[in-house]
Parts: C-alpha cells; structure tokens; sequence
C-alpha cells in the first residue's frame, strides 16, 4: 500500500497537472451591425404619415445572441465564443427604425409600442442571418416584410430580400462584415421600395 505522504504526493501533482491544462478562459467577442444610416438629403417625397416598426417573428436561433452559422443546406449551429451585441431579431428592427427615420421622408417612424400610434405597422419575419460555407462561403440575409394598413385591416405591401453576400477570408469577423454589408444593402433596397410604394398610392389621411 502506498504510504499516506506518497499519496499526498500524487494528489499534489494531479491537480497541479489539471490546473496548468485548464488555462485561462476563452473571452467571448461581441459584434455589432452598424446601423447608423446617412444623413438624408434633399429627399424626392415626403409622406405626412407615421411608421410604426414592429419586432420580427423568427426562430428561437435568431432571439439568442449567438452568431449562427450553417454547414450545407439543412444544418445550422452556433458559435460559442462570438455573440451580436443584441438578439438579431432586435438588430434588425433597430437597422429598420433607423433607415426608415433616415430617409426624412416620413413625419415619424416609431417601434411599435402601446402608446404610440402610426397610419402603418411594417411587420415581417427574419428568416436567415448567418454564415454557410458550402459550395462556397457567404454570409445570407433573408428577410419577409409587410405593410399593414390598420384603418383599412389589409396587408397594402410584401418585400422579401434574400441575398447571399460573398465572404473575404474564413475568419468570424469577415463573415460579420459580409453580414453587415448585406444587411445595409437590404435596408436600402427596403426604404426605396416602400419608397416608391408611396408615392404611387398617396395616404388619404393620417393619424393624428
């Protein structure tokens, strides 16, 4: 049998040896998408009426912070050690209040709260915002939006943007950069679309 010291001895050195694999602990890195928009100038129409911004319905992947990345057409994962700053799906309304207020071609646009009113709710659905890396790797966005017309109780708009944006490099942060390229490049296509819906079909009234 060993002797009460040697076994002392052995403990000592097991844990010395699990302490020194351990190390120090991995930092989690957190991303953002800048959503600060351009100022507006000289816009070509003006709408006196309010947006109301509403929160996306999405998966339980995209109301995590986790970045989600995908590996062929059907599986998708999640990053540990690199988060959003926010759930996307708060990103990207925060991305769509924030174009839309950019434009200065609305009296206001608001997220959608108990006392706020608006002439229109712009709802939808975040389907993708990740990084797949077959056949190559990009960065995909795939959003579904609507314009609710309360007064009216009828959907008068539908979007969909879906777009794969090539990635720079292998890294997390290039596949966030194509991400954030993506993303602005949608919220442009967005604001010009109902841009244009509203020009051709001028709100008879307003809220007031």
């Amino acid at each position: 049998m060993f002797s009460r010291r040697s076994r002392l001895l052995g403990l000592s050195i097991l844990l010395a040896s699990l302490v020194a694999g351990c190390g120090a602990p991995r930092a989690i890195k957190y991303y953002v998408i800048d959503v600060t928009p351009a100022p507006a100038v000289s816009p070509s129409s003006t709408f006196p009426i309010s947006l109301l911004v509403g929160r996306l319905v999405t998966s339980q992947l995209y109301r995590d912070n986790r970045i989600v990345y995908g590996s062929g057409p059907v599986q998708l994962g999640t990053y540990d050690y690199d988060r959003w700053s926010e759930p996307p799906a708060d990103m990207i309304q925060s991305a769509l209040v924030a174009t839309l207020r950019g434009t200065g071609q609305y009296r206001a646009v608001s997220r959608v709260s108990s006392s706020v009113r608006g002439d229109y709710v712009l709802r939808g659905h975040l389907i993708g915002l990740y990084g797949v890396d077959k056949p190559a790797l990009v960065a995909r966005f795939t959003l579904q939006l609507e314009l609710y017309d309360p007064a009216n109780h009828s959907v008068v708009w539908q979007h969909i943007y879906n777009h794969d944006q090539p990635v720079q490099g292998a890294a997390v942060p290039d596949i966030v950069m194509a991400m954030d390229q993506n993303v602005h490049a949608a919220m442009s296509e967005v604001a010009a679309s109902l841009s244009e819906y509203f020009t051709a079909h001028p709100p008879a009234t307003a809220a007031q």
